[in-house]
Order: structure tokens, then C-alpha cells, then sequence
């Protein structure tokens, strides 16, 4: 017991972390030390295993009451500080076991974003990620798009099959003909999909010369897609059966068209409302005004400016925003006002504002308002 850590100085966390804390501070350390990521590093395997014994009583109610009030003495018998069977660990990171590299898969890997594929059954085909870039109006108004990718069609030569005319299958050697293989890492025991056989528990002996015994080709395909008026950014399309083929009589997968949204110069958007700014003069402000402005789809309306307008006033007008996802109606617009000083003024202008000046009668000494009359 005496060359045993302590458990939170192990986790690098106090005595009061919450169970989130606890994943947090575990996740970070096994990726640092995991024998996948380490391979024949001792003192690393040592490490991970010194990590996981402490995550296994800190994160269990039971274990971790007694621990805080006896030390390494109150486990014994609780199948705790060594020879312990590792539960949670097991069950709160299983989710995130696949059947690629046991480090990679517990940890979620490390690739990028962009043209991806994911699969739920061995023999049902890929489903695909697009990511899909449409400028701010097409967002707003909709719009259709081809997009061009590749996916895995059924081979034409094989018909799928993945052999050559004459080939036969035989029972797989690795799996033999269960399809699936046991992989042992440290404290765990994984089934993972044979990688012979691909889950099917058999090979053939003739591959097919064209998809060399998968049974798919892989080609290019233009599909059309109707982007839905008043998408946002983020929002995901579905196109089912689109995606890559199966085998074995396993369904096609689905194209999953994630939505990249452009921002626009002019007009920023609120769920279904849009934002602009418009420039006015100081006589249009103090008397008032009618002006028209440009609305996203390049028509011009009318919008009445009252007398009186203050610099930073919004005006809104209605039925002029984003459409919403039913068609019945639309959000607003909403018009912020800059009032714009001008910086130079001619002759006559200025003859006007003194003249102004004098009817105006403003003091050179004026008294503080307070800041809620004018920060909106």
C-alpha cells in the first residue's frame, strides 16, 4: 500500500470533483498513456493502468464514500486497488468501441471534417457526409443544388457477389465462419468484426478481378437536391439510399447533407428574422422621411422614417424576413438607423446650421442624463 498514489493525486483532480470531472481527468490521461498510443512503453502501460483502478472507485458511489474515510485498507475485499474487474470503465466508454484500432476507437480517433462515411450493420451500406456551402439568400429563399461525389455501387461484373465465374466460398480461417474476432487489450475483451472476412465467415477463393472479392465498384454520381427556404446554418438533409451500397443483401446507406451558410455584407439573420443598417442624414432624422432601401432579394420598398429619429433606432417591417419551415408566413425585417454627422459642410450649409444654432439657444453647459435614457 505504501507505493500506491493517492487516487485524486493520480486523476490530477481535489477531493470534491463531480463525475464529469472524474471522466474529464481519466479521458485526458488514457490518452496520454493507453498501450495503443505507447506500444511497449512500460512505465506508460503503467501509468494507464494506475489511472484506470482510480477512475474505477472514484467514479463508483459505493467505493468512493469508503475510500475518502479509510484509504486503500477500506477497499480491500471490494475488489478494489488491484485485481479489480473494471466495470465502469468498460461500460461508460463501450459506447465508442468500433472495430478499427482499440485506441482509435475508445477515443474517438483522430480525423478531420468534410466527405465522411459511418455504418450501422456489417453488411448495410455506408451512409455519407457531404458538406454542403450555399450563399446567406440562398438560405433564406432556397434553392437547388447538384452536388457530384462517390459512393460504392454493387460491382456489375460479380453482381455483387465478390467472385469470379466458377469461385466458391470457404469457411474463414481467422473467425472461422463466426465472423467475428476477440481482441484482448490490458483489462478488456472486445468483439470486434473478423477482418478477413469482413463478418461474412466465409472468403472466396476466386476474388473477382474488377472489386477483388468486395462485391462493389466505386463510382461517381450527380444527385440533385432542393434546399428548403429559410434553412439554417448547420442544418442536416437526409437523402436516403443514396449512399454506398450493401452486401449480403444489406441496405444501402443514406447521403447526409450537412448546410455551411455564407455570411452576407448587408444583412445578418435571427432565427427568422434579418437585420440591416441604413444611413440617413441629420435633416431626415430631425424631420422625418420616406426611403427606400434594397431588401435581400434586390427589390426596393418604402420605409417611413419619423420625425424625431434618433441615432441607433430600429424600425421594423413586417413579412420581409425568413420564410418559416410550414410556407404560411414569413419573419420581419428589422432596419437599424445610423445617423450619419457630416464631416464637411459647404458655405451655405454652414450659414443654415449657425442660423439654426441661434434658434436652437443650446447651453455650452449642459447637465448629466442618466445612462438608461439613451443605452438601449
Amino acid at each position: 500500500m505504501a507505493n500506491k498514489r493517492d487516487y485524486y493525486e493520480v486523476l490530477g483532480i481535489d477531493k470534491n470533483a463531480d463525475k464529469d470531472t472524474i471522466k474529464k481527468a481519466y479521458r485526458s490521461l488514457a490518452r496520454q498513456y493507453h498501450p495503443d498510443k505507447n506500444p511497449g512503453n512500460k512505465e506508460a502501460e503503467e501509468k494507464f493502468k494506475e489511472a484506470t483502478e482510480a477512475y474505477e472507485v472514484l467514479i463508483d458511489d459505493q467505493k468512493r464514500p469508503i475510500y475518502d474515510q479509510y484509504g486503500f485498507a477500506g477497499l480491500d475485499g471490494m475488489g478494489g486497488g488491484g485485481g479489480q474487474s473494471y466495470t465502469h470503465v468498460y461500460e461508460d466508454f463501450a459506447d465508442m468501441f468500433g472495430s478499427g484500432g482499440f485506441f482509435e476507437n475508445l477515443f474517438g480517433g483522430f480525423g478531420g471534417s468534410g466527405f465522411t462515411r459511418s455504418q450501422k450493420n456489417s453488411n448495410d451500406g455506408a451512409s455519407l457526409r457531404y458538406d454542403l456551402d450555399i450563399s446567406f439568400s440562398e438560405a433564406v429563399y432556397g434553392c437547388e443544388k447538384e452536388i457530384r461525389f462517390k459512393h460504392n455501387e454493387t460491382c456489375t461484373a460479380c453482381n455483387g457477389s465478390g467472385g469470379a465465374p466458377g469461385s466458391s466460398r470457404k469457411t474463414c480461417g481467422t473467425c472461422h465462419g463466426t465472423g467475428q474476432v476477440r481482441r484482448t487489450a490490458v483489462f478488456f475483451a472486445v468483439q470486434q468484426t473478423c477482418p478477413t472476412c469482413g463478418g461474412a465467415g466465409s472468403i472466396i477463393d476466386k476474388p473477382c478481378t474488377v472489386c477483388h472479392g468486395t462485391g462493389l465498384q466505386e463510382k461517381e454520381k450527380r444527385v440533385t437536391i432542393k434546399i428548403p427556404a429559410g434553412v439554417d446554418n448547420g442544418k442536416r438533409i437526409a437523402i436516403p439510399r443514396q449512399g454506398d451500397a450493401g452486401t449480403n443483401g444489406g441496405n444501402p446507406g443514406d447521403l447526409i447533407i450537412i448546410i455551411h451558410v455564407d455570411e452576407d455584407n448587408f444583412f445578418a439573420r435571427d432565427g427568422n428574422d434579418l437585420i440591416c443598417a441604413v444611413p440617413i442624414s441629420i435633416s431626415q432624422a430631425a424631420l422625418g422621411a420616406r426611403i427606400d432601401i434594397k431588401t435581400l432579394d434586390g427589390r426596393r420598398i418604402t420605409v417611413d422614417i419619423p420625425a424625431g429619429t434618433v441615432q441607433g433606432k430600429t424600425l421594423r417591417i413586417k413579412g420581409e424576413g425568413v420564410p418559416y419551415a410550414n410556407g404560411t408566413h414569413k419573419g420581419d425585417l428589422y432596419v437599424q438607423v445610423i445617423v450619419q454627422l457630416p464631416t464637411k459642410l459647404t458655405r451655405q450649409q454652414q450659414i443654415v446650421m449657425q442660423e439654426y444654432a441661434k434658434l436652437e439657444n443650446a447651453t455650452t453647459s449642459p447637465e448629466l442624463v442618466p445612462l438608461s435614457s439613451w443605452i438601449h
